[in-house]
């Protein structure tokens, strides 16, 4: 049986293995062959990556998987600038920035552009492939971060550098440097944010004023604590829509001239600043009753409160016993000198014995409310006869409003940058896609963002759910199973239910045999072999039974003869010479 099980174990341990082989060999072709979807299963074995390219280069103004150290030491560039307005040794962007795979769950081949340095200025920028211009087409902004030691301070959002001499040597950007869209994460202490904001510039007179976008609803705690990678997207459509995600969902959106502060449009009137209250604008409503008069039994010198005359001193009140007495533990300083200091006393200390007493010292009475106690008296309030309501100052039209129905139409980005200061190390940035087509960004972060959910799900699965997603993916994988558990049970179900074979009753018959004659009970087939029939067995086996009972009570010397005679017994052969069977002669009698 051994032998079989052996057997079976080794067949249904090659089915599994050439059936994962081929599940591996199917997921390997699918990956190189098949085209990528934006919505990808979870993968049950390592995840497949390759630096990612967009699908119409035409339609992409930048695109940076920082997986090609050559090409990224040619594209972004290490500022050098200095701030303004604040001290020497922290003035300086001297932040460290590094192309590494993440700390966890990376991809193999897969680096990021890495924020090293705390508690100092960074800035690194790009120039983009070709200028943005806003006019009729959305633009899409879209990134990866990780902040891979949480965020205590600091942000992780980038600009879009505005197009002119300010921003051409990307070897001085700082943080003055003009932008025209902030976009992503910045946290300090408790306030969380998700930035969007962007410059607007006033078209009467050229002045540039930064307009901040609502706050979102959703929380955004997790996304600054959990280490984990986020996506965080910017839709932004000429009809001045706009929607911010995050993961791919939404969690902001609106509209350019409604959610924004300060308003992009100013009012068509304001106040006039030249407009003054007249003198004799009455603007109380109530006003004290002039004919009022105060009664004669109203005591405005009355108190609030008078002794109760009723008190009476509380049973056990110890007014002989002072409240506080004289430390009795209390030493004087040995540096204490009198001439200096003055006459030295010990501190006071509550009285030990006024502890269980109602009270210590002089006992005075309480005071209670005054019932008679009215206060000063003040005449009652009636409606103003003049009155005429709250004075406002007239509305003229505003000199200096304007109305920009396309505040979309902003000054044009010709490159990106980060301009940071954080108090967490190894932000991890990566996959940076500028473009005006959503499906394009969509297939980016279905190449990249979502083959790293899919390592970190992969990781995180136990082996049942591994297999279970197998299953899915190779549905073949369910005749293996059903092979592998089938043999071991119809092999048990044989050998419980099968018939017994002629050699195993032979086997059986012999053990009962054996089994006999380890007993002296007589089997017919020794009676047979003996020539005597099996009464005649029993009526010896009887006497001989009898005869020792007679002898049972003689002298030790006759059971030393008995015994004796018992050993001289002899084998008595039987008649027919078919055997011998033996058989004791009786003891003689002396």
């Amino acid at each position: 049986m051994g032998k079989y099980l052996r057997i079976i174990c080794t067949l249904c341990l090659l089915l599994t293995l050439s059936a994962v082989t081929s599940a591996e060999d199917l997921d390997e072709f699918d990956a190189e062959e098949a085209t990528v979807e934006v919505e990808n299963e979870p993968s049950t074995v390592d995840v497949p990556y390759e630096s990612p390219v967009p699908i119409d280069q035409s339609k992409v103004y930048l695109a940076d998987h920082f997986d090609d150290i050559a090409q990224f030491s040619k594209r972004w560039i290490k500022s050098t600038a200095k701030k303004e307005d604040i001290s020497e040794d922290i003035a300086k962007y001297d932040g460290v920035w590094e192309l590494e795979a993440p700390l966890k769950d990376a991809l193999v081949g897969d680096l990021g552009l890495v924020l090293k340095s705390k508690a100092k200025h960074a800035a690194i920028a790009s120039s983009l492939i070709k200028p943005f211009v806003f006019n009729t087409k959305p633009l899409i902004v879209q990134y990866e971060v990780i902040l891979q030691d949480g965020q205590e301070c600091g942000g992780a959002y980038l600009k879009l550098l505005s197009d002119g001499p300010d921003t051409r040597n990307l070897g001085q950007f700082h943080d003055k440097s003009p932008y025209s869209i902030m976009f992503g994460p910045d946290k300090c202490g408790n306030d969380h944010k998700l930035h969007f904001i962007f410059r607007h510039k006033n078209p009467r007179n050229g002045s540039i004023e930064e307009k901040h976008c609502k706050k979102p609803s959703e929380r955004l705690e997790d996304y600054f604590s959990d280490k984990l990678p986020h996506l965080y997207t910017l839709v932004l459509n000429p009809d001045n829509s706009f929607e911010v995600k995050v993961d791919k969902t939404v969690i902001n959106s609106g509209n350019l001239l409604e959610d924004f502060t300060p308003s992009v449009n100013p009012p068509r009137e304001i106040d006039d600043p030249d407009d003054r209250k007249p003198d004799d604008w009455d603007e109380r409503e109530k006003i004290p009753d002039a004919d009022a008069v105060k009664p004669d039994d109203w005591d405005e010198d009355a108190p609030a409160q008078v002794i109760d005359e009723f008190a009476i001193i509380p049973s056990g009140w110890l007014e002989d016993e002072p409240t506080h007495i004289s430390d009795p533990d209390a030493k004087k300083p040995a540096d204490w000198d009198t001439e200096m200091d003055g006459s030295w006393e010990p501190p006071l200390v509550d009285n030990p014995i006024c502890t269980d007493a109602p009270g210590c010292g002089k006992w005075e009475p309480p005071l209670i409310n005054n019932p008679n106690y009215k206060g000063k008296w003040r005449a009652p309030l009636i409606d103003n006869p003049n009155y005429k309501g709250k004075w406002r100052p007239r509305r003229i039209p505003n000199p200096e409003f304007f109305e920009d129905k396309e505040p979309f139409k902003m000054h044009t980005v010709s490159a990106v940058g980060f301009e940071l200061w954080s108090m967490s190390k190894d932000i991890y940035f990566d996959n940076i896609i500028i473009t005006d087509d959503p499906y394009i960004a969509e297939q980016w972060a279905a190449s990249t963002f979502e083959k790293k959910r899919q390592k970190i799900a992969r990781d995180s699965e136990s082996v049942v759910q591994r297999l279970a997603n197998l299953t899915n993916d190779y549905p073949i994988l369910w005749v293996v199973y059903i092979i592998v558990l089938g043999i071991p049970v119809v092999f048990v179900l044989y050998l419980c239910c099968k018939p017994k074979s002629a050699s195993r009753m032979e086997n059986e018959e012999l053990k009962r045999a054996a089994e006999t004659k380890k007993t002296d009970a007589l089997s017919p087939d020794d009676a047979v072999a003996s020539g005597k029939s099996q009464d005649d067995k029993i009526e010896e086996n009887v006497e001989d039974e009898e005869d020792k009972e007679k002898y049972s009570d003689k002298d030790e010397d006759e059971d030393d003869d008995v015994e004796e005679n018992e050993k001289d017994s002899e084998v008595i052969s039987d008649q027919n010479g078919e055997g011998d069977v033996p058989r004791k002669r009786k003891p003689r009698k002396d």
